[in-house]
Parts: structure tokens; C-alpha cells; sequence
């Protein structure tokens, strides 16, 4: 049974060249791209599965008229609405303080999310100020706030291993509680794919 919270999702128009780059040395330009696609349609899948189609907001970039967003929109009734310009902190914070009560936003990159921990991550904002689902990769997957600020996103290295460590910086330096309940691994980089293969998920890698 579904939930009833806001659910952004941040997403790239499935461009070659322009989504999954560090994967292009081996999927090469397309296989990335149908990599990207494949892994956006698993975690537009497990929203739906998690809140109501009209409380998901995918909010695009590079195109956000790609025909992708367009037969996603249609097929599904989500929004779509179109990421500002600036660093993925100003895009994330736009994203949050767009959601009309406590929400969450994440990517499109982890295989391994799923609506019951989501609906644990939208609870923890009863009882915290923030959740986040760490990344393997010093980043994170999942970002939800009890209310916007965008002091929370000032001076993040964006792309570093450090992301994470400096966000919870931020949270302390607002003097916020944080919950994380689970830290997930996502796939951005060539190493990611030998555990990608061997996650029977329904994901092909090409």
C-alpha cells in the first residue's frame, strides 16, 4: 500500500556523452546511456511503489523535453518539472523546498533502494531533522529535510568522497538532529558493474 509524501526525483535526459561518463570507457557512449535509462525506470518503478504517481516529481536536465520524460509523465501521471541551473546543491534544495511538507529526494544511480526504506527514511522526519542514505562512495542517495535550507548544501565538494562528511558538517553547524538507517552503494564508477552483474534485479548492464 502506498504512502501519501512528496518524492523528487533528480534525473538527466538520457544523452551519449552526457550521463554515466566514468562508465563510457566500458559500456562505451550508448551502453551508457541505456544503463542510465535502465536504472532510471527502476527508481521511478520503486516511487510508485512507495507514494501516489501525483506526489512524484521527476525534476529533469539536459532535456527536459527528452521524449523519456515525456512517455515517463504520460505513462504514469508524475510531474515533471525542470532543474534550475547551479551546483547540485542549489538543484537539491530547489527540489526540497518546492515539496509542500516534509519529503524526500533522490537519484536515479542506486539499484538497491527500496519503498520500505524509504517509508522508514519519511518517518525518521517525525523524530529528526534530516535523513540521509549515505553512499558507499562518501556521497549519499537519499537527502530528506523536515524544512529547506540551503545552508545545508554551502561549500559541499559535489563529486568527492567528502560530500557526505561535509553535509553532516553543515547539519551539525544548524545545530540539526540526523537520522541515516542504512548506508547503499549506487553505481557510478567501472568497479560499480562487477556488482551490478551480479545483482539479479532485472537490471542488464548492456
Amino acid at each position: 500500500m502506498c504512502a501519501d509524501f512528496p518524492l523528487a526525483i533528480l534525473a538527466k535526459a538520457p544523452l551519449p556523452g552526457r550521463v554515466k561518463t566514468r562508465l563510457i570507457p566500458v559500456l562505451g557512449a550508448e551502453g551508457a546511456v541505456r544503463l542510465h535509462e535502465r536504472l532510471l525506470r527502476r527508481t521511478l518503478a520503486i516511487a510508485l511503489a512507495t507514494t501516489r504517481p501525483a506526489r512524484i516529481t521527476l525534476w529533469t536536465a539536459l532535456d527536459h523535453a527528452h521524449p523519456l520524460f515525456l512517455e515517463l509523465a504520460e505513462q504514469h501521471g508524475i510531474m515533471l518539472r525542470p532543474q534550475p541551473a547551479g551546483d547540485l546543491g542549489v538543484r537539491m534544495h530547489h527540489a526540497l523546498q518546492a515539496m509542500d511538507q516534509p519529503g524526500l529526494l533522490i537519484g536515479s544511480d542506486c539499484p538497491v533502494l527500496r519503498p520500505t526504506l524509504l517509508w522508514q527514511c519519511r518517518e525518521a522526519l517525525s523524530r529528526v531533522d534530516a535523513v540521509f542514505l549515505p553512499a558507499e562512495d562518501g556521497g549519499y542517495v537519499l537527502v530528506g529535510v523536515r524544512q529547506a535550507d540551503r545552508r545545508l548544501f554551502a561549500s559541499i565538494a559535489w563529486g568527492t568522497n567528502r560530500v557526505m562528511a561535509q553535509t553532516r558538517d553543515r547539519a551539525r553547524e544548524l545545530g540539526w538532529w540526523l537520522s541515516c538507517p542504512a548506508t547503499l552503494w549506487d553505481v557510478d564508477r567501472p568497479e560499480d558493474l562487477d556488482r551490478l552483474s551480479g545483482y539479479s534485479d532485472g537490471i542488464a548492464i548492456t
